[in-house]
């Protein structure tokens, strides 16, 4: 990756920034459940969940993408993390997924996490399922027709799993 990529810590200043990536996700459609009609206080909502903790990758001082990190269940299940990232498209294809994705386990290690689940990735999203299983994630269920494709129509999801 060429230039400085800094993973921090999100703040209100990264918010515009975030909303813009997060409205190119729901622009493409392709690979996150948001309706086409999904407003910026809903992708806040989700992008900036007090629930858990935003991290923005900046590469050269750009907001480049970002990832969530927080329990995926409560109570019995606390010990199992969920994350949900996104990069921005004119930053794609440089490593920048692979840095938050890396960053995201060491940082859920660190606050204690057991294991990492994704409850719903896009069989066709084979981008983000090659990382997961690069990275050592398994598939452990496929979910069938539960993702309406914008041009596929109704395709499986997987759910993938990592022991930390």
């Amino acid at each position: 990756m060429e230039g400085e990529l800094v993973i921090r810590d999100v703040s209100p200043a990264d918010t515009e920034a975030i909303l813009a990536i997060g409205r190119e996700l729901v622009e493409e459609g392709d690979t996150y459940v948001f309706s086409p009609t999904t407003s910026d206080d809903e992708l806040k909502a989700y992008w900036l969940n007090p629930s858990g903790r935003t991290f923005v990758a900046v590469l050269d001082g750009s907001t480049a993408g970002c990832y969530f990190l927080r329990s995926n269940y409560p109570g019995r299940g606390r010990h199992v993390a969920n994350a949900s990232y996104a990069v921005g498209r004119k930053f794609m294809r440089r490593g920048i997924g692979r840095a938050m994705a890396e960053h995201s386990l060491e940082k859920a290690k660190d606050l204690g996490f057991q294991a990492m689940q994704f409850n719903l990735v896009v069989s066709t999203n084979e981008r983000a399922v090659t990382l997961w299983r690069t990275l050592g994630f398994r598939i452990v269920g496929t979910l069938p027709r539960v993702f309406d494709h914008p041009t596929r129509g109704l395709i499986d999801a997987y759910v993938m799993h990592k022991f930390l």
